[in-house]
């Protein structure tokens, strides 16, 4: 855990030096915020595996570059959107990919440990309906901030023109949990042995 912190501190106080912009900024990495939060009060009573707290941790790094310099704005897929002839910046695909591959991985702990689902067609088929669900609703979230702060939230949203971006925005999290489930599903099991 010692590594977990120093790396999302470091990653932390970079995020917050000299970003593009503060609102922009506490909008995208709150949610990282109350992830340290959740896992520092349940870490005694419900220790997770190395392989989910690494899954977060990644995820919340994304979540702090797309803070700092807005998820339009991210150099390296400044970079990768030249070289490619792409219309915009797609960082914020790689942050939906992670909404729905880190929580599927979450959820998938979780289920199992507490016994919830004991099938495994029908635990995945919830993971993934959860994770699309989770998702949905960050969208419904970035909607009321866009209503109630105007102009202020234009970078949060990250749309860049683009009018399927809220559905291509779930379309990612859902892919992400599904390829989550596919890919991680042996190792998080020898993983969970190992508690």
């Amino acid at each position: 855990m010692k590594i977990f912190f120093l790396l999302y501190f470091a990653v932390l106080i970079w995020s917050a030096i000299n970003p593009k912009d503060y609102f922009t900024w506490f909008l995208e990495v709150i949610p990282a915020i109350i992830a340290l939060i959740v896992l520092v009060l349940t870490y005694r009573k419900f220790k997770l595996t190395t392989l989910i707290y690494s899954l977060i941790l990644v995820h919340c790094i994304i979540l702090m570059i797309g803070g700092h310099y807005t998820y339009a704005q991210v150099p390296l897929f400044d970079f990768i959107k030249e070289v490619f002839n792409q219309d915009r910046n797609n960082y914020d695909k790689v942050g939906h990919l992670a909404q729905g591959f880190v929580p599927a991985m979450i959820a998938r702990e979780i289920i199992i440990r507490k016994n919830i689902i004991q099938i495994e067609a029908w635990r995945n088929f919830f993971i993934v309906c959860f994770c699309l669900a989770f998702s949905a609703f960050y969208e419904l979230i970035e909607w009321w901030v866009a209503i109630f702060t105007n102009e202020a939230a234009n970078d949060f949203l990250g749309t860049q023109g683009y009018i399927w971006d809220t559905q291509s925005d779930m379309f990612w999290a859902l892919f992400g949990s599904i390829l989550a489930l596919i890919i991680l599903r042996k190792y998080h099991d020898k993983q969970l042995k190992n508690l």
